[in-house]
């Protein structure tokens, strides 16, 4: 069995994130084309955002300090609070705006390890950056890249907590190339990110692979893997501890990894 979730557990054998749906639903390879060469073009003022809410009863939450830190770097990062009351957030443009004013799109955990916010970012080309592994990188392991410095920035959220890392900091370091390099690599992943609308006619030639079909070539890699495994004559279909589902996922192995801590039930 395998259950294709918006958000899958990093402890079970049969889940498997896909991608939020965005905003834009392209028909036609023209469509995403003409998208794509703008998202490259477009001037970016500010170096990083954060759209989101402070999760005060979230004792292990880092929103707070994010916001913070994005207040006392008000001239290279814009904030949008929601907050009661606030309607910015729950207006599409508004959101878009933010995404495509700025280089860096910060991507806390909130209630839960993961946020449609990563794919509305990611759709402006915004490079998103993410302090929980949880979040992208243990979720979307048949849309995102292995190479997570490619298309996005790891800063670690117990620095963050702990005070041990400006983000500001962090950000303007990494070299004006890099960054070039990083956004291309995040305009390149936008197709298979989004559910194009299937009425359009895309056709075949150079066609891009949309978050379902993705999808579907995972579910079906990883059901030809498990035959292959029972007509061998193998007794247990896994060969490691439910509980590691995600660094088996990931890494295609259980070995200790660095990022253990963070997925701990203990």
């Amino acid at each position: 069995m395998t259950m294709l979730l918006i958000e899958s557990s990093p402890w079970n054998y049969h889940g498997f994130a896909v991608p939020y749906p965005t905003y834009f639903h392209p028909s036609t390879n023209a469509e995403i084309l003409q998208w794509q060469n703008r998202m490259r073009r477009i001037k970016r003022r500010y170096l990083f955002s954060f759209v989101g809410a402070p999760r005060p009863n979230l004792g292990d939450s880092i929103r707070t300090e994010i916001m913070d830190q994005c207040k006392a770097s008000r001239r290279k990062c814009k904030l949008l609070e929601c907050v009661s009351g606030s309607q910015k957030c729950y207006k599409p443009d508004q959101i878009m705006k933010f995404f495509l004013s700025s280089t860096f799109c910060l991507q806390p955990p909130g209630d839960s390890y993961t946020r449609r916010s990563t794919f509305d970012s990611i759709l402006a080309g915004c490079i998103p950056v993410f302090f929980h592994p949880g979040s992208a990188y243990a979720q979307y392991v048949w849309h995102l890249p292995k190479d997570i410095g490619k298309y996005s920035v790891f800063i670690p959220e117990k620095n963050v907590k702990e005070g041990k890392a400006s983000i500001e900091k962090v950000l303007s370091r990494i070299p004006r190339g890099k960054v070039v390099a990083m956004r291309e690599e995040v305009v390149k992943l936008i197709p298979r990110l989004m559910y194009f609308n299937p009425s359009g006619k895309r056709g075949d030639a150079g066609r891009f692979e949309d978050a379902f079909d993705v999808a579907v070539d995972g579910v079906l890699q990883r059901v030809e893997g498990l035959r292959k495994r029972i007509e061998k004559g193998n007794e247990e279909i896994f060969e490691f501890p439910e509980q590691f589902s995600w660094k088996y996922n990931v890494f295609g192995n259980v070995e200790k990894h660095e990022w253990d801590s963070y997925f701990d039930r203990h």
